[in-house]
């Protein structure tokens, strides 16, 4: 257990991607007599409200040091599925991002393959934390019953900051645009004093 708990992110230990593995691991946890929260995300560029999240996921029952927070992870290619995008970060950097944040018990990828709620299914969390804006979120009366059979309670947490991924995404595409609009300016401006002063040169013969 010290893998988890201990110091470092200790990456190799932390993660997994075979359900069965995180499974025995959970049951484990169990046995020493540890409550389990689980949480997903992407967690693309990590922002303060990321880290937020994962605060309030982790001290959610009131006894963080009673509880084991785990986090799922969106791949790459389900991240492409589902926004239509490529991440900025690449799935194994982000991965070990997040082993370094020290609310983070362990992490698991999650796959495109995956059924839905496949993850829910193998961790069966005494509490399944959501934000308000995901897609897990269940909708519907049949979503919360079938939902319910698989974890305690689910408990919804609003955006822990005013910042996204999105915004910040937005943001450097503007940054980028704005500065490729002031080379061009530049170039021109070059250019036209360039011929200006081929113009007034030239006197003819």
């Amino acid at each position: 257990m010290n893998d988890i708990f201990g110091p470092g992110s200790n990456v190799g230990k932390r993660v997994f991607r075979d359900h069965n593995e995180l499974q025995k691991q959970i049951e484990a946890c169990r046995v020493l007599g540890f409550k389990i929260v689980l949480t997903s995300g992407t967690f693309d560029l990590l922002h303060i409200g990321h880290c937020r999240y994962l605060e309030q996921a982790k001290g959610i029952l009131g006894a963080p040091d009673q509880t084991v927070l785990v986090v799922g992870i969106d791949s790459d290619e389900k991240v492409h599925a589902r926004k239509d995008r490529n991440t900025l970060v690449a799935e194994d950097e982000r991965i070990e991002i997040v082993c370094h944040q020290r609310h983070v018990d362990l992490v698991f990828l999650k796959q495109f393959s995956d059924e839905r709620w496949e993850l829910i299914k193998t961790v069966t969390p005494d509490v399944l934390v959501v934000s308000e804006t995901t897609k897990e979120q269940p909708h519907t009366a049949e979503e919360q019953t079938e939902l319910a059979a698989f974890c305690g309670e689910v408990r919804v947490l609003p955006a822990q900051a005013t910042t996204s991924t999105t915004a910040r995404i937005r943001l450097l595409l503007i940054g980028r645009t704005e500065l490729l609009e002031e080379k061009v300016e530049a170039f021109y401006r070059d250019m036209k004093d360039f011929f200006d002063k081929l113009k007034g040169g030239n006197h003819g013969p």
